[in-house]
């Protein structure tokens, strides 16, 4: 059994404590929290503490907390050579202390509080600066999901570049879709199909090939109405930004 304290109430927090009691060979001995209430649900409360100095022992502690507070919870740990990680997709293994050995563990997926998900399918991105603490992160990984990649920090933070791109700012666009849909008596159920479908092209086609739409076609006068369309200054912005920059990628 690989024993984990898991510091930390948020998203991800919560998402990791659940998939780790589920974890046959996880033995989550420890929550510390802030506010403790905030993972009541969870656990039983004698397993939760807002008290570092009352932190039990464990293989690996995890900090799954907002990137700027990482470096100061790593720093009231009260003990040293232990192996700590954090969760971030940005922050460089270096934000940890030098007292402990450092790692990363970093699940990407958006999480959303009260939407489950299913870990399984998470690639799960782990660095370390000993191999005996690779081969701990990586088995504490496929406890919980079939994918685990080693990256370092600069490859992380190229991914977690990516990911901002094809997730939160898509997920923007939809809320500009869903919008427009709203303001014209339209369900956005009826888009549905369509970015489901735009998904599912982008597992055997790459995103170039797979790009349609009037900004790849050139259908100049179906652009200007949509510019016209939209009142929006912002969302007119970005629909020029895009458009741009989806003719620039096909004449390259």
């Amino acid at each position: 059994m690989i024993k984990v304290v898991l510091i930390g109430s948020g998203n991800v927090a919560q998402h990791l404590i659940q998939v780790f009691l589920q974890a046959q060979e996880v033995d989550l001995v420890q929550a510390v929290a802030r506010n403790p209430s905030h993972l009541a649900a969870l656990l039983p409360v004698d397993k939760i503490t807002n008290d570092y100095q009352k932190i039990t022992e464990a293989d690996v502690y995890i900090i799954a907390v907002s990137d700027d507070a990482i470096a100061e919870v790593a720093t009231q740990l009260p003990f040293n050579n232990r192996l700590v990680v954090h969760t971030s997709g940005s922050s460089d293994i270096s934000v940890l202390q030098d007292n402990n050995r450092k790692g990363v563990f970093y699940p990407l997926q958006t999480f959303t509080k009260g939407k489950a998900i299913d870990f399984a399918e998470i690639p799960i991105c782990i660095e370390v600066q000993h191999e005996e603490d690779y081969q701990l992160l990586e088995k504490l990984g496929h406890c919980i999901a079939q994918k685990v990649v080693a990256l370092s920090s600069e490859q992380r933070k190229s991914l977690h570049v990516a990911a901002v791109f094809v997730c939160n700012f898509v997920n923007h666009l939809y809320h500009i879709g869903h919008e427009i849909c709203t303001e014209h008596d339209i369900p956005f159920e009826v888009l549905h199909p369509l970015i489901q479908e735009t998904a599912r092209k982008i597992e055997s086609l790459a995103p170039s090939a797979a790009q349609t739409g009037p900004a790849l076609r050139n259908d100049t006068k179906t652009i200007e109405k949509h510019l016209d369309f939209i009142e929006n200054p912002a969302y007119k912005t970005i629909y020029q930004l895009l458009t741009q920059s989806i003719q620039h990628v096909k004449k390259l």
